[in-house]
């Protein structure tokens, strides 16, 4: 794991404009529900969503990159006002390079959180980069943040906790949940 120091990973941080998200173990736990017309469903965590709903109100712009595309994810993407959404990538790298284009960022505004080998390309070249505590082991080696949440568990709101406590902005975030004992 490529560690960064606490004040690296915060000047990184206050870097990131977008978060790009794998969805098949990230989003959900990689399982895969099979019904008579191919796979149709899969899981979410309502965590990860509120967590996604925080870095947006965060000023955070929210996408997915994946590799299968599936009409729950352009539902949830949908839900969540993800955008852009990249599904169906067979060249992560490529399409990569094609959203940094059309946003006119630079890689290092961007962290991206993956936990398979096709997501390396990806992980190598943004400003931060993120793992589920489950993700494969060579995917685990090259990131900055081993999550300790496995994902489709809420790993997604756990990177946007870390995410946005290093830009000083979490409790700015927590403010519309605050309550005051009477």
């Amino acid at each position: 794991m490529a560690t960064l120091s606490k004040d690296e990973f915060a000047r990184r941080a206050a870097e990131i404009e977008w978060l790009l998200l794998d969805v098949d173990g990230v989003l959900t736990d990689g399982s895969l529900y099979y019904g008579p017309r191919g796979p149709s469903l899969l899981r979410f965590n309502v965590r990860d969503g509120l967590g996604i709903r925080l870095a947006q109100r965060a000023g955070l712009k929210v996408g997915v990159l994946s590799g299968r595309e599936s009409r729950a994810l352009e539902r949830r993407a949908d839900e969540l006002d993800l955008e852009p959404v990249l599904s169906g990538s067979l060249d992560k790298a490529g399409d990569f390079e094609t959203f940094l284009d059309r946003q006119s960022l630079r890689a290092r505004q961007v962290a991206f959180v993956g936990d398979d080998l096709n997501d390396l390309v990806v992980l190598g070249r943004c400003g931060l980069s993120f793992a589920p505590a489950d993700a494969a082991p060579e995917v685990r080696a090259v990131v900055q943040a081993v999550l300790e949440t496995p994902g489709g568990y809420g790993a997604v709101r756990e990177l946007i906790e870390r995410l946005l406590r290093a830009r000083g902005e979490w409790d700015r975030a927590l403010a519309p949940f605050s309550f005051e004992e009477q």
